[in-house]
């Protein structure tokens, strides 16, 4: 389900101090980059994704896969850095970004 503005907003909130857990560099989206994201978005539910693309627009595309791939949600694209959020089936209180 997409994510309404008002849940944007916290989320937002929320992933502001975070740091990126997931560089995507030149090889794109490899199965080792997508096992790492899921993993992360498994343990935090709300991550950063550092993408190494020049290009915008296709920076935007890896983006754009990288949700479809995962079943996230973007929340917010800025330049080379994305933040995304899947709620997690079993959130966990000690590394959810969520909980904390």
């Amino acid at each position: 389900m997409p994510l309404t503005a008002e849940r944007k907003k916290s989320l937002r909130s929320l992933g502001h101090n975070l740091k990126p857990v997931v560089t995507v560099a030149g090889k794109g989206l490899s199965e080792g980059v997508m096992e790492e994201i899921n993993r992360a978005l498994e343990d935090h539910e709300l991550i950063k994704v550092k993408l190494m693309v020049a290009d915008r627009d296709l920076r935007h595309q890896v983006i754009t896969e990288l949700c479809q791939q995962s079943g996230a949600e973007l929340v917010q694209e800025i330049g080379k850095i994305a933040l995304i959020f899947r709620a997690a089936e079993k959130p966990k209180a000690r590394t959810s970004n969520l909980l904390r």
